[in-house]
């Protein structure tokens, strides 16, 4: 269990419904989200964590796990100096009502920043975008 929330679920058991099957001609991040939905929460990993969330499916159940991993991570950029840069700019630029209705997770996320080293501008963007989205 992952904050309340059975993370042996997927998306479509923790939503109630499942999605039509995508149209024959979807592009590839459509058919990989319909198939995603379909796992255990718990076991997605920051890739597809990262195309979930961009896309804004799920986010009630999807941005504590990933936020979590996001924070057991930090010490890895450190050490390594490879952080998953994809997820977090998944998590970061979702817009300012989802981070209202999330303000424990906004919390969360201030915290990690700070602890970032060596952020690409294009990530400082991103983290400049989340501070004001989410004060707003």
């Amino acid at each position: 269990m992952e904050d309340g929330v059975d993370t042996q679920k997927s998306l479509e058991q923790l939503e109630g419904f499942e999605w039509p099957a995508p149209p024959a001609d979807a592009t590839g991040l459509v058919k990989a989200a319909h198939e995603l939905r379909k796992r255990p929460i718990g076991s997605l990993n920051a890739h597809e964590l990262g195309r979930l969330i961009g896309q804004d499916i799920g986010l009630p159940w999807l941005l504590p796990i990933a936020v979590k991993i996001l924070r057991e991570t930090v010490d890895d950029q450190l050490l390594t100096g490879f952080y998953d840069d994809d997820l977090l700019t998944a998590v970061l630029t979702r817009k300012s009502n989802v981070w209202r209705s999330h303000p424990h997770l906004v919390a969360d996320l201030k915290e990690i920043i700070p602890l970032l080293e060596d952020t690409s501008p294009y990530i400082q963007v991103d983290i400049q975008g989340f501070l004001a989205e989410a004060d707003t």
